[in-house]
């Protein structure tokens, strides 16, 4: 594990707690650290929204992404259960799992994911979201890893929830409100530029990510402007 890697990470993230930030582009970040710091392949982050119900708001890839999305349209899956349960749910070898999660076993499989780990993303004894990570191979997930994706991931809803107020709810319900419409706008303009560019969904969102960290803007904000065409955005035009 590269030790400096995962202090820049922790210091990155924390960062959050004292800064306006970027929630989508934040988790992005979160999601990209695991697979670049911890023995796996992907990862995804799901956050409930104001209704409870839950929305993917990260992946390292759009593998996983379909992948967490099924996980919610089917109503099952170790992410669903992790948040759920407010515990971290591992599985070393999904195979064993088709009893379980039937449908989610099956599709991890075509997806090629033979592991999974999720650890719960919680602000005291409510979990808010699930951290995910999976692995190609099957096999027993390193216990020094998982004790770090659940240190990122607490750190995570730190950052989340990091405006000082009584009404936390409150807050967490704003903040993923806005979240939610972001992510919105973010696929809009992904598929957009991937269609005008003839790039795949991954290529569109690191543009666009690029973009906006290169000239210090939201991330929403630029695909907005793209999705609009209200202001040029020299390197996302046709």
């Amino acid at each position: 594990m590269n030790d400096q890697l995962l202090a820049e990470t922790f210091v990155e993230l924390a960062d959050n707690l004292v800064a306006d930030f970027d929630l989508i582009d934040f988790l992005r970040l979160l999601t990209d650290r695991c697979v670049g710091m911890l023995d796996v392949t992907a990862a995804g982050v799901l956050l409930a929204d104001h209704d409870g119900e839950l929305r993917v708001m990260a992946a390292s890839d759009e593998q996983v992404r379909l992948l967490e999305l099924f996980q919610i349209q089917s109503n099952e899956g170790p992410c669903l259960e992790c948040f759920h349960t407010g515990a971290p749910v591992a599985v070393a070898d999904l195979s064993t799992q088709t009893a379980r999660w039937p449908r989610f076993t099956e599709a991890a499989h075509l997806c090629g994911f033979g592991a999974v780990h999720a650890v719960p993303m919680r602000l005291r004894d409510e979990a808010v979201g699930a951290l995910n990570l999976f692995r190609a191979t099957s096999g027993p997930f390193d216990p020094l890893g998982a004790s770090i994706a659940q240190a990122l991931a607490d750190v995570a809803t730190i950052s989340l929830l990091q405006q000082r107020s009584t009404q936390r709810t409150t807050v967490l319900n704003e903040q993923l409100q806005t979240a939610l419409n972001s992510r919105v706008l973010i696929e809009q303009a992904k598929g957009k530029l991937a269609e005008r560019q003839g790039i795949d969904m991954e290529q569109a969102f690191s543009a666009l990510r690029g973009y906006a960290r290169a000239h210090n803007r939201r991330l929403s904000d630029v695909a907005r402007a793209f999705i609009n065409d209200d202001e040029p955005l020299a390197g996302l035009g046709a």
